[in-house]
């Protein structure tokens, strides 16, 4: 039907007769009628250049219907609350984006003598809390709150051959946790080190001051909050990435 209706429009364009039974026979999908004028032959090859070259390659109506649903997720993730441009500073902190990567990393200084790097993962899990309606009867659930976790590694340096205290962190949409605390040691690769015992082991008094001693450094809730926000935006560029590389290949 789409190549029956091809040819009539060509044939109106050119006011060729009807196409008789002489018309050639095409192998290779559609075959247009042989003109007696070399000037009109031309003239229609310019014409429906454009129109040949969509039929180049012949898509099968499975990948035809791939195509077409790829083109509207890509459309809808494009035109209803797009990405926006990822921020390269926040704070103190310089952040490096890594496109097609599930992380990206901040750096910063801290009293000009130490080097602070932070390798922050996508979201890599999440948790269900109740959540409570809004008189807080807590008799009353309405249903669940998902809250989505990311996880920090906080190296922090004072020279390139000194030790690196290592900081293993979770972030939650409004807060940040410390999860565990070690030394890694410059130039000693050791097979199994000792990383130290777990954060909530330690004694009230020193799990403060560590908090402190990262808050200090820029490394606390507010970051938190941040990198929750910069990774929402970072999932859905991903994602429209993504997409446009699989239509791209299914194209070819």
């Amino acid at each position: 039907m789409i190549m029956a209706r091809f040819i009539r429009a060509v044939q109106r364009t050119l006011r060729l007769p009807p196409l008789q039974h002489s018309t050639k026979t095409l192998i290779h999908g559609l075959q247009l009628p042989s003109l007696q004028s070399h000037n009109t032959t031309s003239k229609f090859r310019f014409q429906t250049r454009s129109y040949q070259n969509s039929f180049e390659i012949l898509k099968s109506p499975f990948e035809s219907n791939v195509l077409r649903i790829l083109r509207n997720e890509i459309e809808y993730l494009t035109e209803d609350g797009p990405p926006n441009q990822p921020p390269r500073i926040f704070n103190s902190f310089t952040v490096e984006d890594h496109p097609g990567q599930q992380w990206v990393t901040l750096r910063s200084k801290f009293r000009e003598k130490e080097d602070i790097k932070i390798d922050v993962t996508m979201f890599d899990g999440c948790i269900f809390i109740p959540k409570l309606d809004d008189d807080f009867n807590e008799n009353d659930i309405t249903g669940q709150e998902l809250r989505p976790h990311i996880s920090l590694l906080v190296d922090i340096s004072k020279g390139e051959d000194c030790d690196m205290l290592e900081f293993v962190c979770s972030a939650w949409p409004d807060c940040l946790e410390i999860q565990k605390v070690f030394i890694y040691r410059h130039g000693r690769l050791l097979p199994r080190p000792w990383l130290g015992p777990g954060f909530k082991s330690l004694d009230d008094k020193l799990r403060n001051a560590l908090r402190e001693f990262l808050e200090e450094r820029g490394v606390n809730d507010e970051l938190s909050v941040f990198l929750h926000e910069y990774m929402m935006n970072k999932d859905r560029t991903e994602l429209i990435q993504w997409l446009r590389n699989v239509k791209s290949f299914v194209e070819k």
